[in-house]
């Protein structure tokens, strides 16, 4: 079996934690069995292991994502990029593409896909069992999975299903009155999981690309339609089947929804008071918040800004932020963390910015360089060695490094590192960094 998560999206239904770098599926707000938290998709991938489901797992995902993703789950985890933010039906396509001309997959294979946050039950993985014995038993070319409703939704598609296990139809997103007929038939919530053999989806390939190969998909990725797979392929396809499942579901996308799932009332530097009620505090600065005497409120401080809502209402915070244009003040990477301490613009048109950079112990970043930015590295606290233009040298707490701009750089940690970083330029955008092909063993 494959498994191809679906990591796409960007947004601030959960801001000011989330922003177009830092999705909704990386922040680490879910207890997990250690006493710590985890990810949504840290947790989906825990359960795809604990249902002991033996298959490739490939995360489909976005350029701004892959520092996340590979921070968070295991170095074996393949990740596919897209070239560009389009829609399923191509991510679908692309990581398909690589499932057979790089990983060398049999044809006949299941490839299941899914998105990478769901919050469901160990059970929701244990269907994929049985959604890959359906598409081996032949007679179908796509199975679905469906959710068996708890209450007439508004916001979910519904698949109508007929005779042992087939399709009859698809309903979006109907009114409430529709959603209950609908129900009452037996339809279910469109969960956007699909099996399908992977030479079913290369022939479809076919379709559109004059050559399937990885690479020319990568090359010619903008020819590929900017459908959903659900239109583009399922809602096209006669010989479809449904598998139902019966477990908890939810999208745990709002403060709303995701506050009724955390275990912990608040998470951070926080100081409630006995007499709050129904109230959350997510605090990621590192000064005090202190809640009294609060009910049914979501209180959510980080680097890019402070939330006071009330629950309900924080479901319709996006009209609110979504002008809110300045940068991330917060990126996670495959080697640490940084959080921006300050963004200043001088009368010359000089800008600053200085980060708190951590680099993870046994981590080390890329070997790069900044075309337009001077920098200025000093070492708060922890161990490592710094190589820059070839030149090796340690690092320890109290050292302060100058690194000008086109010079060639990296560092890496034997203890946790704790760097404050101050880059100086006319224009202090990310986009102005090179990647080498280096390693360590070079110096």
């Amino acid at each position: 079996m494959n498994i191809i998560l679906l990591s796409g999206g960007s947004g601030k239904r959960l801001w000011p934690l989330s922003n177009e770098i830092r999705s909704k599926q990386f922040l680490k707000l879910l207890s997990d069995a250690k006493g710590g938290h985890e990810s949504m998709v840290q947790r989906v991938y825990r359960q795809i292991i604990q249902a002991g489901i033996h298959a490739n797992i490939v995360v489909a995902t976005s350029a701004t994502q892959v520092e996340s993703i590979r921070g968070q789950l295991p170095n074996d985890v393949d990740v596919v990029v897209e070239p560009e933010r389009r829609n399923t039906f191509p991510a679908i396509v692309l990581a398909t593409s690589y499932l057979e001309s790089k990983k060398q997959m049999d044809p006949e294979e299941t490839v299941i896909v899914l998105p990478v946050d769901p919050y469901v039950d160990v059970e929701y993985f244990e269907t994929f069992k049985k959604m890959d014995a359906r598409v081996q038993q032949g007679g179908v070319d796509i199975v679905l999975m469906g959710i068996t409703p708890s209450y007439p939704s508004e916001k979910y598609g519904y698949i109508i299903p007929g005779d042992g296990g087939s399709v009859t139809g698809f309903k979006e997103k109907p009114n409430e009155a529709s959603a209950k007929s609908l129900i009452a038939q037996g339809a279910l919530w469109n969960a956007g999981v699909f099996a399908f053999k992977l030479k079913y989806l290369m022939k479809i390939a076919d379709y559109y690309l004059d050559n399937r190969e990885f690479d020319d998909v990568v090359k010619h990725y903008d020819s590929l339609k900017k459908d959903s797979f659900d239109y583009e392929v399922v809602e096209k396809t006669d010989a479809l089947a449904v598998i139902p499942y019966n477990g908890a579901w939810k999208d745990i996308g709002t403060w709303n929804t995701l506050t009724e799932e955390m275990q912990e009332k608040s998470i951070g530097d926080v100081i409630m008071g006995e007499e709050c009620i129904n109230t959350h505090v997510i605090n990621e600065l590192s000064i005090p918040v202190v809640a009294l005497g609060t009910q049914n409120l979501v209180i959510a401080a980080g680097q890019d800004g402070i939330l006071v809502s009330d629950k309900h209402k924080s479901s319709y915070i996006k009209p609110y932020v979504e002008n809110i244009d300045n940068r991330p003040m917060y990126e996670e990477r495959r080697w640490g963390e940084y959080k921006v301490y300050d963004y200043s613009q001088y009368a010359d048109g000089t800008k600053s910015l200085t980060k708190h950079v951590t680099i993870n112990a046994g981590q080390a970043q890329d070997y790069h360089m900044h075309r337009y930015k001077d920098e200025v590295i000093t070492v708060a606290n922890g161990e490592g060695e710094l190589v820059v233009d070839g030149c090796l040298m340690k690092l320890s707490r109290g050292d302060s490094i100058s690194i000008r701009r086109g010079q060639k750089h990296a560092i890496r940690a034997f203890q946790d590192l704790q760097l404050i970083s101050v880059q100086i330029s006319e224009d202090n955008t990310e986009g102005d960094t090179e990647v080498f092909d280096w390693s360590w063993a070079e110096t």
